[in-house]
């Protein structure tokens, strides 16, 4: 008698913001991926609820934002509806950020830019943690907004600029404000993607293809690391 399949949906907000590492470490524990499209597919909190796994990506958008980007409104509600049944869910960057508000914290923007490859501070409760693989291992920031650390979640891991940059809850959340899955031999879908962004930063481009050629490598290892990890400690 063979085992179920078990499936993973990744809400991906961007194209080139995807699964990236994170997507052969998955189908290596046999998840068969799917991906939504946010703002293209709707999504509801029984589509959230269905997968044994719910991630949710990054994008260069804020949760508060929900007058010009309406589908985040329904996008918060299926992801409360996720985290109100226990259900696993993993969220990196914007995906932290919408946990973080569905969980009653506050996102906001911070007239800064974190960008780049960077090493972590992590807490005492981090170094225990699935993110212990993490430790001096220079992670990729993209992002100008910081949560709040919900009720109840345990804070994992800082930025001198940013406090906040993981949390867990239980067992079954993990939100990363940082990226683990970005697969480094496509970071120049990134640098084209957000080259606006990056220019108005006054940001090299040419800095981040070199860091990520330099630590991207390393960094899909102990990302790969820590994913599997939590997954292992998932309730079965």
């Amino acid at each position: 008698m063979t085992s179920r399949t078990k499936q993973a949906l990744a809400i991906r907000h961007v194209a080139f913001e995807d699964l990236g590492v994170a997507h052969g470490a998955l189908a290596a524990r046999g998840y068969d991926v799917t991906y939504l499209e946010a703002g293209v597919e709707p999504i509801t909190p029984e589509l959230a609820l269905a997968p044994d796994l719910l991630v949710v990506l990054g994008g260069p958008i804020g949760v508060y934002e929900t007058t010009t980007y309406p589908f985040l409104t329904a996008e918060q509600d299926a992801i409360s509806a996720r985290l109100a049944a226990g259900r696993p869910i993993f969220g990196v960057c914007l995906g932290a950020q919408l946990i973080a508000a569905a969980l009653g914290a506050a996102v906001t923007p911070t007239g800064r830019k974190e960008i780049g490859y960077a090493p972590l501070q992590l807490t005492a409760q981090g170094r225990a943690s699935v993110l212990a693989p993490l430790d001096a291992v220079p992670v990729l920031h993209w992002h100008g907004d910081q949560f709040a650390i919900p009720a109840g979640a345990v804070r994992l891991a800082a930025t001198p600029g940013f406090p906040n940059q993981a949390f867990t809850l239980d067992k079954s959340v993990l939100a990363l404000q940082f990226h683990i899955e970005a697969d480094p031999a496509m970071i120049e879908r990134w640098l084209i993607g957000h080259a606006c962004e990056l220019a108005g930063a006054g940001l090299d481009p040419a800095t981040i293809r070199a860091d990520a050629a330099a630590c991207g490598p390393a960094l899909a290892t102990a990302g790969t690391h820590v994913l599997n990890t939590w997954l292992d400690a998932l309730p079965s």
